[in-house]
């Protein structure tokens, strides 16, 4: 676990996290309201240097940021938190088409928990959860795949494991 005393604080974790991120992952981060998930999603936007300003989905569900760079990785960005609300979730995600892009991008996808783990064959839990005095706690859960070598590569320069 790690924790991570400011909103700066998860903002710069999640640019550390950019660094071991590449084309076909699939991160579901999961967290309370205010926990911190759209600061987690501008840092690895930062560290992925993507285009415009990242900034909460609700409403338009997804965005997608291309690379500032050629070479580099775009970042889709997805808020699944209205679909926790009807009959069929994972139906309105395929309706999204987010399998089309998954293999040439980031997708990140906030409030995503057992709604995306389909869309690819191993994905990255982040869970996000915020304590009263603001301070932010952070366990990042691989599934499948390499994430475990990938993971124990991570030096994050705040919030070293507590």
């Amino acid at each position: 676990m790690y924790v991570l005393p400011t909103i700066e604080d998860t903002h710069a974790f999640g640019r550390t996290l950019a660094s071991i991120l590449r084309a076909g992952d699939l991160v579901v981060l999961s967290g309370p309201l205010g926990a911190g998930k759209t600061a987690m999603a501008q840092g690895v936007g930062a560290g992925l240097d993507v285009k415009g300003a990242i900034t909460s989905p609700t409403f338009v569900i997804a965005r997608v940021h291309q690379p500032q760079n050629p070479g580099g990785v775009a970042m889709v960005h997805v808020d699944a938190y209205r679909f926790g609300a009807v009959a069929d979730p994972r139906a309105e995600i395929d309706d999204l088409d987010l399998d089309a892009s998954i293999d040439d991008s980031v997708t990140l996808v906030e409030w995503g928990e057992g709604m995306v783990e389909q869309l690819a064959d191993t994905h990255l839990e982040v869970r996000i959860d915020r304590r009263d005095d603001e301070v932010r706690e952070v366990e990042l859960l691989g599934h499948g795949g390499d994430w475990t070598a990938r993971l124990e590569a991570l030096h994050a320069p705040v919030g070293q494991p507590g």
